[in-house]
Order: C-alpha cells, then structure tokens, then sequence
C-alpha cells in the first residue's frame, strides 16, 4: 500500500490539558479482590511482630506481602507462576538494595542505584505484563531498603523475612481457587460480551454500516468503544489460552471460547449483533453456574481448531519484546535519579520518596506520563492532609498504629480502580505511618518531606521524560500497519478461494483481529509522543477500514451456515 501524506500530531502545549485527568470511572468488578487480598497478606505478619515487639521488621515483610496484589486477572495456574515469579522478583531487587546498603551509606550512590533497579523493574514489569500495580510497588519497596542500614550479617535473616511473608502472599493469591476454580477466565470472556455488546449498541446509535468499517461520520466515543472491544476479546483469548487445552479443564475451555468468538463476530459484525443477548451470556457467567451454550453447528469445530492452531505459535522471547521499551527504560533511569538527587540537594532525609514518584509517572508515551504526573500530586498531597487527620490516632499506640495502616491498605486498593490519584490519597499516609514502625516520626517533618519530595519527583521525571524521546514509536507505527495488511491480505486470501482447511480461516480472521488490536493501540501510543516525526496516520485509518471489511466479510462468509447463536441454553459444564 502506498504511504499516505503523514500528518503532523498535536503540539505539546494542547497535550498539557487537565481534563478528565481527575475524573472519576467505575470500580473494576473485582476491586474488592486486591483488597481483601492485601489486608490478608500484609495483617498477620505484621501483628505477629507486633506481639514480639519487633514492630521495625515489618518492612521486610511487607516487602513480601505486597506480592498479593499482582495477578488477579489470571487463570490460577497461570496466577500460580505469576506470583512465584513476582515473589522472586521482589527478593532480587530487595536483595541488591540490602547488599548495598550494607556496604555504603553514600547517598549519591544510593540513589544511583535505586534509579537503575527501578528501570530494570519497568522493563521487565511491561515486557512481561505484569501488572497492575506494575513496577511502582517493587520499586517503592527496593528503594526504601537502600536508605535503612545494614550489615551484611543482617542480609540473610532479612531476606528470609521477605521470603517468608512472600509465600504467605502467593497462598493469599491462590486461595479462592478451591472455591470458584474458574472464576478469572469466566469473567474475562463476559467482560468481552460486554465490550462487544456495547460497541453494537453505539452502531446502532449513530447508524453504523454491516461492514463495522469506520465511516467518516463516527466519532471518538464510537472509535473507543470498537477498540475497548477488542482490547477485552484479546485479552479474553490470552486468560484463555493460558488454560490446558486437555484434561479436566479443557471443556470449560473450549465452552467459553465458543463465547469468546462470538463477542469477536460482534464486533466485525456489529449490525447483525443481538446486544441484550450478549450481555444475557455474560450476565450468566457470573457466580458458579452453568456456562451459557451458543448453539452447535459445523462450524464450531473449525472454530475452535482455529483457536488451537494459536498454540502452536510461541511468545517472543523476552530480548525481543524488551528492544522496544529502551527509551522508557532509560526515561526511567535519568527521571529517578535526577529526582533523588534534586532531592539529596535540598537537604531532604528520603530521596527515595523522590525517587519513587519519579518511576511511578512512566507510562507508554509522554502524553499519559503528564497525566499520571498531575494524578500523582494531587493524590499525594491530599494525601499528606489526611495523614496529618489521622496521626494524632495512630499515635496512641502501636496498635493503632498498624490497624491504621491496614485500613488505608483496603482503601488504596477499593479506590485506585476508580482514579490513581483516589488511591494516592491512601497510599501517602500509609507510606508515612510505616515509616513510624521503627520509632515515633515528628508529623510535621514528614508532611514537609514527603510534600517537597512529590514536586521534585513530579517535576524532574516528567522533563526527563521529555528530554528522553521515543524515536522508534513512528517505526513501530509502519510495522504494526505492514502487519495489519499483511494478516488483511492472508484473509481476503482464503476468502477469495475456494473452502479453506479446517480452521484456516478462523485462524487468519483472529490474527487479523489482533493486528488490529496492536495497530490501533501503537497508534494511540505514538500519538502521545512528542518531538517525533509525523506519523503516518492516514495510512493507519486507511488499514483499519479495509481490515474491518475484511472482517466483516468473514463473518458473512461464516452466517451462510446455520444460526450458531439462537440458543441461550447452558453447556453442561459446570465451574
């Protein structure tokens, strides 16, 4: 296809724009999952040390603990390895910061340090997808370990501390199981039942052709809610796909794939979609009934053998996929050490706290490190106010103390789904009272501190993210749309001759889906980068909409047989 004319993208200065920075969304379905889960994991060790009165270890063990926030979206077997990797993870990093700190106490180096953990953290954290929270939890706690003293003779028992709490996290993290076994893969699928049927409804709002193309008259809300929709089947696919494709588990496997395809119809086929059926499927996929059945036809089979041709193809190994997150590395590396320094030359006695606010802004391009930066300040300020409301209660006794922070633990994870800086303002009173376990703090100090601290980090991180460009976000706009066409050419292809192999053409409309996928969300990545070269976003609409025929026209291609979906009866699979 030949480029079209590349526009130039928004200037910076309408970038810098606070609306909808603050607004409010919806709590995720599961907000009280992290929740629970953290308060499980973090009260027992912490209330075992204080009944030995060695209150001043409990950063060790948070450290561990911590470790059940990770991983809620995931398949239990997957969860399983997630945790474990995340548990060894937090060790490592914790394990470099206690070493250090127990061979220096030169602040200058300290910092150095933490900054280069904190972008190996990011690095990984993305490339691997783990997440939320992400890199900051692990960075907060590997940079607090650099600035407590050590001795290399107090390495081990600490560690074993972490250890310890981290295998009580990962058991947190893998309680449910025995209860609701396939709860996570089941809420995915009717998450993308939901996004599909909502995406139907916006066409039909604003008379959205069959094809499911992007016509000149669709407009932002519209655009959104088709990507949301297809974000949520990919992500319906990779819960899936994560499961064993034989065994016990491989019918409700195969039971919720045939849901999956569905909301993927939908969406390519958003005209000829029933919304309220859609969501009737994802309405019954909540709590342990049975599975919703789409109705039996000969083309599940080739369906579903185009789900597994998927298996055969590997990951990219992690080198690969690491290659293009080096400028977010190295944004991450020069923003928190410029942020810890800033902060060691203004006197401050916890650069770290800089430090971290520094890391926790990085996000995939300048545009949303803004809003992130403005969220983060906002929330930590308010956040310091109501420390200074709740440390008159917390110091009456060390009790109160870690009841005090338990409660703000639940209220970060209750509120972060809805706003990061709602979360903020739990989690900055909570960073500061746990400073307070190993001996009484003056409120004053620590509010000036932690307030000057969030400025500098804020400040310094979001110029050096700036200053640090992305110069491989316009190539990767070229090979996500040679890739879109590429996969849009395979199925026209297979349409085009005669009656493809069995799941040939399942298999070619699902990569065609996910090219679309990546394409639209590298484009919105770039878009938000600044200083690079103009991208080329008309060649980009131009392959979305021929890929959406494309699209369309498979599904058209599959409607000659008969009606898979008249059914809204259960499959015999039980949860």
């Amino acid at each position: 296809m030949s480029s079209a004319t590349p526009t130039a993208g928004t200037s910076p200065a309408r970038r810098l724009s606070l609306a909808g920075v603050l607004r409010l969304r919806r709590p995720s379905e599961i907000w009280f999952k992290p929740a629970l889960s953290s308060v499980a994991a973090v009260a027992p060790p912490n209330l075992l040390l204080l009944a030995l009165g060695r209150l001043d270890l409990a950063m060790y063990t948070m450290a561990g603990s911590l470790c059940a926030l990770y991983a809620h979206n995931r398949p239990y077997a997957a969860r399983a390895r997630t945790l474990a990797w995340v548990v060894l993870g937090m060790l490592g990093g914790v394990a470099v910061a206690l070493v250090t700190a127990s061979l220096t106490r030169n602040a200058v180096v300290l910092v150095t340090v933490g900054a280069l953990l904190a972008a190996v953290q990011k690095a990984l954290c993305d490339a691997t997808r783990v997440g939320p929270p992400g890199n900051v939890v692990l960075t907060f706690i590997s940079s607090a370990a650099l600035f407590v003293p050590q001795t290399l003779g107090q390495v081990p028992g600490h560690l074993a501390l972490a250890a310890a709490a981290g295998a009580w996290a990962w058991l947190v993290g893998m309680a449910p199981a025995p209860v609701r076994p396939h709860g996570p893969e089941r809420r995915a699928t009717a998450q993308a039942l939901n996004a599909a049927a909502a995406y139907a409804v916006a066409c039909r709002g604003t008379g959205e052709r069959r094809s499911g193309e992007r016509g000149p008259g669709e407009g932002d809300a519209l655009a959104g809610a088709r990507a949301a929709g297809y974000a949520a089947v990919q992500a319906a696919w990779q819960t899936l796909l994560a499961l064993p494709a034989t065994g016990a588990r491989a019918a409700t496997r195969h039971a919720l794939e045939r849901l999956v395809v569905r909301a993927e119809v939908a969406l390519a086929a958003p005209a000829d979609t029933d919304p309220e059926r859609l969501r009737a499927w994802a309405h019954a996929l909540r709590g342990g009934g049975r599975i919703p059945r789409t109705g039996d036809a000969p083309g599940d089979t080739d369906e579903l053998r185009g789900v597994d041709a998927e298996l055969v193809a590997r990951p990219a190994p992690l080198w690969r996929r690491l290659g293009p997150l080096t400028p977010i590395a190295a944004r991450t590396a020069l923003g928190c050490a410029l942020a810890g320094y800033a902060s060691l030359a203004l006197g401050i006695g916890r650069p770290y706290w800089a430090l971290v606010t520094a890391a926790a802004l990085y996000q995939a391009n300048v545009t949303l490190t803004w809003s992130r930066a403005v969220q983060r300040v906002v929330g930590n300020l308010a956040g310091v106010l109501l420390f200074a409301a709740i440390a008159p209660l917390a110091h009456l006794g060390q009790a109160l103390l870690v009841l005090c922070c338990l409660a703000l633990n639940f209220g970060a994870e209750a509120l972060i789904t809805r706003n990061y800086w709602l979360g903020s303002v739990c989690v900055t009173p909570m960073a500061l009272l746990v400073t307070e376990f190993a001996g009484y703090q003056a409120p004053g100090d620590l509010m000036t501190e932690r307030a000057v601290d969030t400025l500098v980090g804020a400040l310094v991180g979001f110029l050096a993210a700036v200053v640090v460009t992305n110069r491989r976000a316009g190539n990767r706009v070229e090979q996500a749309v040679t890739a879109a066409d590429r996969a849009r050419e395979r199925t026209a292809r297979l349409l085009a001759g005669p009656a493809p192999a069995p799941g040939a053409l399942e298999t070619a409309r699902r990569g065609l889906a996910a090219a679309l996928t990546d394409l639209r969300a590298t484009a919105d990545g770039a878009a938000g980068e600044w200083w690079g070269r103009a991208l080329p976003q008309e060649r980009v609409v131009l392959a979305e909409q021929a890929g959406h025929r494309t699209l369309a026209e498979a599904v058209r291609r599959q409607a000659t047989r008969p009606d898979r979906g008249a059914s809204t009866r259960t499959e015999d699979v039980r949860p």
